[in-house]
């Protein structure tokens, strides 16, 4: 990335300005929040731990967090009302899974297929999880926006790592709580005990995650400033989530 000189702007500013990466950070978002919940949401992993025993998470752990660390960069570089029209676009493409899901779920398999049962087995909770996903992004996403761009008016600019983790830890407790009571309770493979513990674990590893990987927030924020030529403040920014302005 070539560099061009920093300066400070309200979010309004920006309106009418080509930004070089910000689709780039759309297209990553979008990536990652469709994989974590096809992919990682429906499976319950279990791994034993020294001195604690047996220890089970949701296996998508891993992967899910990115999607908040691109929402923090996007919030902490383009802006409040960017990173919103970003999470917008991602509840679309779920939605765009969810009745493609059901579709392919609902079409009669050709005689002496034999995979018309695993397809039912991982995509056929795509409707519950999907509406689990966006009402739990919905709260959690939002808030871990809003509390970053406040944050960053508080402290000037300053401290990006305490407005990253403070962010995160409002906004994945939300978005963990939600999620997978509204997932899977009542589900085969899913006793109560087990989801508080995924609940709890999830919250403690996407936290942990994130924090371990400040650093690279830390460089990658930087670079995209310095790239951008500006260091966006939500001073003027309506901060409903609904709706996609800019």
């Amino acid at each position: 990335m070539t560099t061009t000189p920093l300066a400070r702007v309200d979010a309004g500013a920006l309106r009418g300005r080509a930004l070089r990466y910000y689709d780039l950070f759309m297209a990553a978002f979008v990536a990652i929040l469709l994989l974590s919940n096809i992919v990682g949401a429906s499976k319950p992993a279990m791994v034993t731990l020294p001195f604690y025993g047996p220890w089970v998470f949701g296996a998508g752990v891993f992967f899910f967090p990115f999607s908040y660390i691109i929402g923090d960069v996007l919030t902490e570089v383009y802006g409040y009302a960017r990173a919103r029209r970003v999470i917008w676009a991602g509840f679309g493409a779920l939605l765009f899974y969810a009745v493609m899901a059901w579709i392919v779920v609902a079409l009669p398999p050709a005689p002496g297929w034999p995979g018309q049962s695993a397809y039912e087995s991982v995509f056929g909770n795509g409707w519950r999880i999907v509406l689990a996903s966006m009402t739990a992004f919905w709260a959690g996403e939002f808030a871990n926006s809003f509390v970053l761009a406040r944050m960053k008016i508080l402290t000037q600019g300053k401290h990006l790592w305490m407005r990253t983790i403070g962010s995160t830890v409002v906004g994945q407790g939300l978005d963990s709580l939600i999620f997978y009571p509204l997932a899977f309770y009542g589900l085969a493979g899913w006793p109560i005990e087990q989801l508080g513990q995924v609940i709890v674990s999830q919250f403690l590893l996407k936290t942990a995650w994130e924090a371990a990987l400040t650093p690279l927030t830390y460089l990658v924020v930087n670079r995209l400033k310095r790239a951008e030529g500006l260091d966006v403040f939500d001073e003027t920014t309506d901060f409903t989530p609904f709706g996609t302005k800019i």
